[in-house]
Formats: C-alpha cells, sequence, structure tokens
C-alpha cells in the first residue's frame, strides 16, 4: 500500500520502519519539514514529505501527533482526497503532562471523535495503547500463544477491516472495539491501556472499562 504518517515521534517512527520492512510504501512528515527526517527516511526508504504531500495520493494515512496538535494542522489538509480512504489515529490526550485543555474532550468526547470532527474525516482508532517499544519489537506471526490483541475502533466497517488486516501483518491480533464513540474504552487510564494483553484480555479489558477518566488524565482543577 501506499501509506501516509503523518508525525515521526515514537509511534510515528515506529510505524515508518514496520511497515517499510513488510513492503509497504511510506511517505512520512512532520511539523518541521521534510529536511528534518532525513536521517529516518535514510535508513528506512520512507519518502519524506511534507504534511500536504503526505496524504495526497494515498490507500491510507495515518495521523500520529500530540493531540492538542491536531488543531494547528491545515483546515484543508484533506481537501481532494477521497472519502474512502482509511485514516488512523493513534492519538491520546494528556491534558497534564503535554496537551492543555481540550474542553470537548473534557465534557465527554471521546478523543478520537474529536480528531474526526478537526479533520472533517472519519478516522480509525488503533495503536493509541501500546507502548511504541512493543509495537516495533514484539509483533509475533498469526497463532502464536500469548499474541498481543490491539482494539480498533471506527464507525466506516471497510476502513476498520483493512486497518485490522494492517495490525495483523504487524504481528499483533486486532480486536474490534466498536464504533468510535466506544473508543474511550482504549483511552488512557482504561485496563487495556499499556497492558500487551491477548485477544481475550482485549476483550475482557474493554468490557471492565469505566466511563469516568481517571484525574490523572483529566485537566488539573
Amino acid at each position: 500500500m501506499k501509506i501516509g504518517i503523518i508525525g515521526a515521534g515514537r509511534i510515528g517512527g515506529t510505524l515508518t520502519r514496520r511497515l517499510r520492512k513488510l513492503g509497504h510504501d511510506v511517505w512520512v512528515a512532520n511539523a518541521h519539514g521534510p529536511d528534518t527526517l532525513a536521517e529516518l527516511a535514510e535508513e528506512t526508504g520512507a519518502v519524506a514529505v511534507t504534511v500536504e504531500q503526505a496524504v495526497r495520493g494515498k490507500d491510507l494515512i495515518i495521523l500520529t501527533i500530540p493531540e492538542g496538535r491536531v488543531r494547528e494542522l491545515p483546515r484543508d489538509l484533506f481537501a481532494g482526497v477521497p472519502a474512502d480512504v482509511p485514516v488512523i489515529d493513534t492519538g491520546n490526550y494528556y491534558p497534564r503532562q503535554r496537551d492543555g485543555l481540550i474542553d470537548d474532550i473534557e465534557r465527554g468526547t471521546t478523543e478520537s471523535r474529536w480528531v474526526a470532527r478537526q479533520l472533517g474525516r472519519q478516522v480509525i482508532k488503533v495503536f493509541n495503547n501500546i507502548y511504541a517499544q512493543h509495537l516495533l519489537e514484539h509483533g509475533r506471526p498469526k497463532g502464536s500463544p500469548g499474541r498481543i490483541a490491539l482494539p480498533v475502533a471506527g464507525d466506516d466497517p471497510a476502513a476498520k477491516a483493512l486497518v485490522m488486516q494492517l495490525v495483523d501483518q504487524l504481528g499483533f491480533d486486532p480486536v474490534d472495539a466498536g464504533g468510535l464513540d466506544d473508543s474511550w474504552r482504549q483511552q488512557p487510564g482504561t485496563p487495556v491501556y499499556t497492558t500487551d494483553h491477548d485477544r481475550d484480555g482485549v476483550r475482557t479489558a474493554l468490557a471492565r472499562a469505566l466511563p469516568e477518566r481517571p484525574q490523572e488524565f483529566r485537566s488539573p482543577p
């Protein structure tokens, strides 16, 4: 596939490396410009591009930037991009540690629903509950005992199916976590967050999640 990645931090860099090793064509962008990604491009064979170039002519787009920076993306970023191109959101909301206050999320909007509204696009929530190092190193062949599973939430069945296939290619068992409004079950502070469960464990953890956001993942009073 032709995959555009916006964000080259821990998760974005890891996905660039893993997806290139799987043989996908990858274009990667960040907020600082292609020149700052020369080392990653040389290492992986990915193409360093602008944010706008990362979404044009792609089969799949991955957004992996801090939640608070989503509002800084160009408002017309997805103009002309076909509506059936899936967009993955890997983000998490950390108001105390990084992102500052986002009122809609504080009032109960799921993180990825908020992102979808900012982008004006449907998104699929995945890769937000696993450490980057584990995403890089702990993928296993299908059927391996103890294979880590990852929840995948979204409203578009076709887009979700494609993303779940990609999760499987990367060496993890995809678990359908429901629609985007159910994605609060995999937000920070929930039982599935950074826990490396297998498929049954992920399903159990999602079912045990409570809608109240833990205080450490809310803005200070």
